[in-house]
């Protein structure tokens, strides 16, 4: 018994059992698929915006904290360089001009009042010397200068010994002598305390009244954004009938316009888009219902001997129809793709516009229309492709005798506008079109939207196809009246 070419292979009998290790019908992949990262997460804009008020709350208020402390320290420098000298003033006037040596015992006494207040006395006598006192209040009276003081001088300064500001007031009571108020420039902890508690509470303040501040702007920030997100995603899904409420910041209302418009402009292209589908839709009908019709009457034996060439001839006619009408759809599809070929090349525009006009010339002549071609005497050469010009003129062509009546004129023109320009030109004696429509007359599905039942029109891709094929091209196409009495549709190219 033979196994059918088709049937499937025999099972294994359990005498012969199938090997122990079988491959897998789907072997894995020897390198894997690397794993996407996952998104990262996101902050909101409020939280954003609490932040960074925080943080310039945060520096503003130290920086005003350490400035404040410079200038309190520098202020109480101030209050004690000025209590020393008016101090010192009221010493000097107790010492008579012989100088200091009958009073050296009253500014002895003196010194031990202000030792309370850490102010050093230091008393400079001829012949004596600096009197004992404090080494480093010495030392800074002497860097200060009070050595070399005479009768009337006064020294007001701060001076530096190991690391330590002193203030000095010193004054001259005699000839090479006098004495100074020492004082070192430092802060009572207390002060220091107190100091550093009130810029710790200015900066918690400011801390939490800048999050306050950040949180209600960012509400207030963040809440159009989120209408406008909510929007955008309910666009995503479909919807086209909201809008965002235009508020907030400039900017922020500024996305919501854009949201608005972007929302009114897929609304009408979807619009047209419908439109430009069914307007397809019945040119591939009605084509396709008389191929389905003589088919079937031929399938049936309905019709027989000439009828049955009739309807054969109807349906080589309407797939011929339907052939181009799908082809227009694929060029019109790959138009704005890398891939859609163009071969170049030199090109006599005159045998083009020739070619083309022995086809046009019989179509006119069978419906009743005149055909008129005009062209200049010599050559105009164009680098361009021939059969794609060729493709726009016959599209061109068929548009115009569509609507041209019986009596009327159809013209092709080539010229030469300029120098390093071409010209093909289409124009026809028909109805024409309004001012407004040579404008869109090349958007998919406008004219047929607009001029079905009231005249012939095409299926609403034949214009736009043109215009997408010339622009491909390096070229300019538009739309005008025709002195004819129609519309006229002007084809210009670099010429070579």
């Amino acid at each position: 018994m033979t196994t059918p070419p088709d049937a499937p292979p025999p099972r294994p009998s359990p005498a012969h059992p199938a090997p122990a290790h079988r491959a897998p019908a789907h072997p894995a992949p020897a390198h894997p698929a690397p794993a996407h990262p996952a998104p990262a997460a996101r902050t909101s804009l409020s939280t954003r915006i609490v932040l960074v008020c925080t943080a310039v709350a945060g520096i503003a208020v130290l920086v005003a904290g350490v400035v404040a402390a410079g200038l309190a320290r520098q202020s109480a420098q101030n209050v004690l360089q000025d209590s020393l000298a008016a101090q010192a003033d009221v010493l000097a006037s107790q010492v008579d001009e012989r100088g200091l040596g009958s009073r050296a015992a009253g500014l002895g006494r003196a010194a031990e009042v202000v030792r309370g207040q850490d102010i050093v006395v230091v008393i400079h006598v001829p012949r004596r010397g600096i009197q004992p006192v404090d080494q480093r209040a010495a030392q800074a009276a002497t860097t200060a200068g009070m050595t070399t003081i005479t009768t009337g001088q006064t020294i007001s300064t701060k001076t530096t010994v190991n690391g330590q500001d002193y203030l000095v007031e010193a004054r001259g009571v005699g000839r090479n002598s006098g004495f100074a108020l020492v004082a070192p420039v430092r802060m009572a902890a207390e002060t220091q305390r107190l100091l550093v508690r009130n810029i710790l509470f200015a900066v918690g303040t400011g801390l939490l009244v800048a999050a306050l501040a950040g949180a209600v702007l960012g509400r207030l920030l963040s809440r159009p954004l989120r209408r406008t997100a909510d929007v955008a995603t309910a666009m995503r899904q479909g919807r086209r009938d909201l809008r965002v409420p235009v508020e907030g910041p400039a900017e922020v209302a500024e996305v919501a316009e854009a949201v608005n418009e972007l929302a009114t402009a897929l609304q009408a292209s979807e619009a047209r888009q419908r439109d430009f589908l069914l307007s397809v839709s019945h040119e591939l009908r009605t084509p396709l219902t008389a191929v389905h019709g003589f088919a079937e009457s031929l399938a049936d034996g309905v019709v027989i001997g000439t009828e049955a060439q009739h309807a054969g001839q109807v349906i080589q006619r309407e797939s011929i129809r339907l052939e181009r009408l799908v082809s227009d759809l694929l060029d019109l599809a790959r138009l704005g793709a890398d891939e859609f070929r163009l071969d170049l090349a030199r090109v006599d525009l005159g045998e083009t516009v020739r070619s083309c006009a022995e086809v046009w010339r019989v179509r006119c002549e069978r419906q009743g229309v005149r055909f008129q071609l005009e062209e200049p005497a010599g050559p105009i050469w164009a680098t361009t492709d021939a059969r794609r010009i060729r493709q726009v003129l016959d599209g061109l062509a068929e548009n115009a005798l569509r609507v041209t009546p019986a009596g009327s004129r159809l013209t092709l023109t080539l010229g030469r506008p300029g120098p390093d320009l071409a010209m093909l030109q289409v124009r026809d004696g028909g109805p024409g079109l309004a001012p407004e429509d040579y404008q869109v007359a090349f958007e998919r599905g406008v004219l047929n939207q607009k001029y079905r039942g009231r005249r012939p029109v095409g299926s609403g891709i034949g214009l736009a196809l043109c215009h997408g094929l010339v622009s491909r091209l390096g070229g300019t196409l538009t739309a005008g009246p025709a002195p004819e009495g129609g519309a006229a549709f002007t084809i210009v190219l670099p010429a070579t």
